[in-house]
């Protein structure tokens, strides 16, 4: 396996080159493997959500974070790709956090700003950065602001969106690789973000029926595209799907392949 500087050097290459970076992301073991042994791939992204589901806790930081870094740990042992880690909000000490999630094996990391006064939130993305040059490597850090995905109903979307770039634009300025923003899944709003916050700078989540597809994205010009909680609920929905077929009467889908 690389060197964890040699993955995320790879991590950031993959972000920042021509091409979009395609993250499935991933809750276990046995969901990471899947991924990172489908062609293609060329790092692995896992999901707080997805994560803390697994293990019978609801988002937001409720799952204990020494059990939410063991199932890290778990993932970077079993691959040998790049992973990205979802710090959620860091836990109360952003730069701790990451410190301890590079000790299990991440190299990059997505941070949320949960709308913290912009200084906070900037002073939290440079406590991550930090956390990896002390490590010995440049963790890629894609910065998450919620400035559209947790604005109440009815609130100007033009506002928003000039929201999530002033602090886009700070968090880039502060070293971030990319910055996120959850939330915004029509085309003409992808394009705006872009055309703000510079081509290869923005990173969008793919929501089924609403996200247009990967490869209009990357004409778009978004440098990253990822699955968040929507992958594991792809593989719940066909066991959901398998198990009706059964209870009715049914067999297995015939296609179903050993994937562990």
């Amino acid at each position: 396996m690389p060197d964890p500087a040699s993955r995320a050097r790879a991590l950031l290459r993959l972000q920042t080159g021509p091409r979009i970076l395609v993250l499935a992301n991933v809750w276990d073991v046995t969901s990471a493997r899947v991924v990172a042994g489908t062609a293609g791939t060329g790092a692995l992204a896992t999901a707080s959500h997805s994560i803390a589901a697994s293990l019978g806790y609801e988002d937001g930081e409720r799952i204990p974070l020494d059990l939410h870094l063991d199932v890290v740990r778990r993932i970077t042992a079993a691959v040998d790709l790049p992973v990205s880690v979802d710090l959620e909000a860091g836990y109360g000490d952003p730069g701790g956090t990451a410190q301890r999630a590079i000790a299990a094996g991440a190299v990059g990391g997505n941070l949320e700003d949960g709308m913290r006064p912009l200084d906070e939130a900037v002073a939290a993305v440079g406590e991550v950065l930090v956390a990896g040059r002390a490590a010995g490597l440049d963790f890629v850090l894609n910065a998450r602001t919620d400035a559209v995905l947790h604005a109440p109903d009815g609130a100007d979307r033009a506002a928003l969106l000039d929201e999530a770039v002033r602090r886009g634009r700070a968090f880039l300025a502060a070293g971030a690789a990319a910055v996120f923003v959850p939330g915004v899944a029509a085309a003409a709003e992808i394009a705006a973000l872009v055309e703000a916050l510079g081509r290869g700078r923005l990173s969008v989540l793919a929501v089924p029926g609403a996200t247009p597809p990967v490869a209009e994205l990357e004409r778009l010009g978004v440098a990253r595209v990822s699955t968040g909680p929507f992958a594991q609920r792809v593989a719940l929905t066909a066991l959901q799907d398998a198990t009706a077929a059964l209870l009715a009467g049914g067999a297995l889908p015939p296609g179903t392949r050993m994937l562990s």
